[in-house]
């Protein structure tokens, strides 16, 4: 029993640092092997409870080129998708088919909710960092450094 309760300790603590800091995820299902599209809902919940709130998700459909032996509907992973507040999208990775779209789609959305933190921060004058002024030196000191090449003694 014990041992048990260890396990499931170390599960949960190697879970969380997995996800820590996570700004974005591609859950990929198999359009052609149902029981991958039920698993969805399982890992957006892992992810969810992980994971900060404004993380970026997107459902991915993988092997839409398979069309005979579709066992998803696109409608299915539309509602999902919609219901659950993810982006979705099928691809085919065999057909190169929306695989670069779905990447990228993902870091543009990061980049809008990255982007809105920032105004947020903005627009508040007292949650803006305080740091230190970094002198970066002026251009005879770049020069200097080219001269003598950067690991010369």
């Amino acid at each position: 029993m014990m041992n048990g309760l260890c396990d499931s300790l170390w599960y949960r603590a190697i879970t969380s640092a997995y996800y820590r800091g996570a700004v974005g995820a591609l859950l990929v299902y198999d359009v052609t092997r149902h029981v991958t599209f039920e698993n969805v809902e399982r890992w957006l919940k892992q992810l969810r409870d992980h994971t900060d709130d404004n993380i970026v998700v997107m459902l991915v459909g993988n092997k839409a080129d398979l069309r005979h032996l579709r066992a998803v509907s696109t409608k299915d992973s539309t509602a999902f998708a919609e219901q659950e507040h993810t982006f979705f999208m099928e691809t085919s990775a065999f057909e190169s088919l929306n695989v670069e779209s779905a990447f990228t789609e993902v870091l543009t959305q990061i980049y809008r909710v990255v982007s809105k933190k920032a105004l947020e921060i903005c627009d508040d004058p007292a949650a803006l960092p305080k740091g230190q002024t970094i002198n970066v030196g002026s251009r005879d000191d770049v020069s200097a450094v080219k001269k003598g090449g950067c690991c010369s003694a």
